[in-house]
């Protein structure tokens, strides 16, 4: 991460910036592309689409639903939803 290489001479707002983007990111930054990346091949999605998936990392089919209501929308059945959960959860970190 950028903030990462100049970690001491950052400000008092980078470093605070820098902390929530640590708390936030659930996937280190070439994981997040690898998925993305496979989810518009796999699943044809929008890039938009993959980059919300994939900063969100939703745990249930319910929390998946959700981004796919609205705007433009898309017909997805549950087992589609079941293999979107399937591939996040092979890329999902543990703690």
């Amino acid at each position: 991460m950028l903030l990462q290489a100049s970690e001491a001479e950052l400000d008092q707002f980078q470093r605070r910036t820098l902390d929530y983007a640590d708390k936030f990111s659930k996937l280190e930054a070439s994981k997040a592309r690898e998925l993305v990346n496979k989810l518009i091949a796999e699943f044809n999605l929008e890039e938009e689409r993959a980059v919300q998936l994939v900063n969100c990392m939703p745990l249930s089919i319910e929390e998946l639903r959700v981004f796919f209501t609205g705007g433009k929308r898309r017909l997805v059945t549950t087992q589609q939803l079941n293999d979107f959960l399937a591939l996040l959860n092979r890329y999902r970190e543990k703690k």
